[in-house]
């Protein structure tokens, strides 16, 4: 499973090309067919916008398409094309954010067979604008995988990096830090369970690192929570919502049916008091 992740679009614009290539995150725990529902709130829990995940699997191929829809109309639509065998590779990415919700509308795509990443967004000045480059793109591009990369990484592995491409708006490459913070407890119900806290911080890496935080560009710690054990599964996330946007929080929620008469009442058939 994964989640509106790939929206860690960093406000960067200091940020240098990633040349180490890394090692993509091994399968331990095969994907299959999922059907999930979210709910997207600022860090005060305000609800801002409700989210239906979809995600089959043909042979080794998983294609995720995860979409919120805002209370004011904007939307935000996700898909991720990836594959399974022995290990986690993307295969394409595609992302659109637009309405009012954001400032700056946003189309990023990813074709990792050919390198080629394009980024559509609208300017200051409410111009369409175009940035198309060709990366020499790792093999462990993390790009809408995070949380299913986190649930097959173990919680007691030491930090580990993994790569990103981010719209600044030109897109680049860039490191992503991954470090378990220990255990946080939750509830649900009547039952209590306890999710491994990762913490994603984007590495800009050389002198645009020492300088981005003096300019006030160095981008916020990301967070997502994972159930471990034999079925892990994702939790909670809190992460970029979009360039020089707030944190978002992320999580799983339940459907709600409405009230209705007890079954017996259908047919008349209920006992009269």
């Amino acid at each position: 499973m994964r989640l509106h992740f790939a929206v860690l679009l960093v406000c960067v614009c200091l940020l240098p090309s990633v040349d180490a290539l890394a090692d993509p995150v091994r399968v331990r725990y095969k994907e299959g067919v999922i059907h999930g529902f979210f709910v997207l709130s600022t860090l005060d829990g305000t609800q801002i916008a409700d989210g239906d995940l979809t995600q089959v699997v043909h042979a080794d191929r998983i294609t995720n398409h995860l979409v919120f829809r805002f209370k004011d109309g904007s939307l935000q639509d996700e898909s991720t094309v990836s594959s399974q065998r022995d290990v986690f590779r993307l295969i394409n990415y595609h992302l659109v954010q637009k309405g009012p919700t954001f400032q700056h509308p946003l189309e990023v795509s990813i074709v990792v067979s050919t390198g080629q990443v394009t980024v559509h967004f609208t300017d200051d000045k409410g111009k369409e604008q175009v940035k198309t480059e060709r990366l020499k793109l790792p093999p462990d591009l993390a790009n809408g995988l995070v949380p299913t990369l986190l649930r097959n990484i173990r919680a007691d592995a030491p930090k580990i990096q993994l790569s990103m491409v981010v719209a600044t708006p030109k897109p680049r490459l860039v490191k992503l830090a991954i470090t378990a913070n220990g255990e946080d407890p939750f509830t649900f119900g009547a039952s209590s369970r306890k999710a491994t806290h990762y913490v994603l911080k984007v590495d800009i890496g050389g002198v645009a690192g020492l300088v981005a935080p003096l300019l006030g560009k160095e981008p916020p710690d990301s967070h997502v929570w994972i159930l471990g054990g034999e079925a892990p599964t994702f939790v909670k996330s809190e992460a970029l919502s979009y360039m020089g946007g707030p944190l978002w929080r992320t999580e799983l929620v339940s459907p709600v049916w409405p009230k209705a008469t007890s079954p017996d009442s259908k047919d008349g058939s209920a006992a009269k008091h």
